[in-house]
């Protein structure tokens, strides 16, 4: 039984302070390492299979995405109580950086055995939903965090409030028919599904159509952007203890597969069931893929951000797989609009 000291504030106060406070979680992996690589060609000689497309190396590589996530966080969000960088054991070299500096205690690494302890079972995995579905295990972790890919970044400044307001979270999406729901959604699901690029886009519709499903949803689902998303710790807790075998069967995947649910989507979905969630658009997000748009257009992309004050998110995906002259601009805008990482994180 512990004792409060004469000096503490009362349980309730305590309680009201720490429920105000919101950490950061960030997912990371550095698909060059040669252990990770190791690790990678286990599992897939144990399964018997061929590396799925769902685990190319454009989605490990690592580009130093991760050190303007971080400097975005601290400069545009300084709010924010802690950052927690998941790894599979590995350290980002910007962790190694910041080391001595008064940024390290507010950047924890945390391992997967962390989050999966009793799942070991499950390990290793390269599967991002099964990673997001256990990140509410985080030891430590605040009641409300915002969950980034590591590829995101904070444009401008931003308040605990436009990810979490008067106890509820902010979703942002838009409300669409499942395909099910009528022959209209399942023609064009057809369609998309015999054009490049549609199967993904199909998949990924099927895994947000489940999460509603899920939560109870049957003819319509909450398509969430791809922004950072703001988390209740106990939301997902809550869900996991009355849904075990539900935990149990996306944990059983190493790699991302069709009939996987996605946590962010589950997670937005009960909360708006529960009324415990604010639909707000306000803020926006600038979505770049090298890999698929023209350098024109990425361009005109980033002037539009500069255009638009409401763009306070910026999502950079595969910038391996970009030019070297368009990297070169990318990392000069990201530069611009945060600040240059080795700046901002040298304490």
């Amino acid at each position: 039984m512990s004792v409060a000291n004469a000096g503490d504030p009362p349980a309730d106060a305590r309680r009201d302070r720490d429920d105000a406070q919101v950490d950061a979680v960030i997912a990371w992996v550095d698909g060059s390492d040669p252990a990770h690589r190791e690790r990678l060609a286990r599992t897939l000689a144990a399964l018997g299979i061929q590396r799925p497309a769902t685990a190319t190396p454009t989605r490990f590589d690592d580009a130093g995405e991760i050190d303007y996530c971080i400097a975005s966080i601290v400069r545009h969000a300084p709010w924010v109580r802690r950052i927690h960088v998941v790894t599979d054991a590995q350290v980002p070299p910007v962790l190694r950086r910041i080391a001595g500096t008064p940024l390290a205690a507010k950047v924890r690494l945390v391992d997967h055995r962390e989050i999966f302890a009793g799942f070991e079972q499950c390990l290793p995995t390269f599967n991002s939903r099964a990673i997001c579905s256990m990140l509410w295990r985080i030891p430590g972790l605040a009641e409300r965090y915002i969950y980034f890919n590591d590829d995101m970044s904070l444009l401008r400044p931003v308040q605990a409030e436009d990810f979490f307001r008067d106890g509820k979270v902010v979703a942002r999406g838009s409300w669409r028919r499942q395909s099910h729901a009528g022959l209209g959604g399942r023609a064009a699901a057809a369609w998309k599904r015999r054009f490049a690029g549609g199967a993904q886009r199909d998949t990924e519709r099927a895994a947000q159509e489940l999460s509603a499903r899920m939560a109870g949803f049957e003819r319509e689902y909450y398509r969430i952007r791809h922004v950072p998303y703001p988390f209740r710790r106990s939301t997902l807790e809550a869900y996991f203890a009355g849904h075990p075998d539900a935990l149990a069967r996306d944990l059983a995947h190493p790699f991302r597969r069709p009939g996987q649910f996605r946590a962010e989507c589950l997670a937005a979905h009960l909360e708006i069931a529960s009324g415990h969630a604010v639909q707000d658009n306000s803020l926006r997000v600038v979505q770049l893929k090298p890999r698929e748009q023209a350098a024109w257009r990425l361009r005109g992309k980033l002037a539009g951000a500069d255009r638009d004050p409401a763009t306070a998110f910026a999502c950079v995906q595969s910038i391996d797989e970009a030019s070297a002259p368009m990297r070169a601009a990318i990392f000069a805008w990201l530069d611009r609009r945060i600040g240059r990482p080795g700046e901002i994180l040298s304490g």
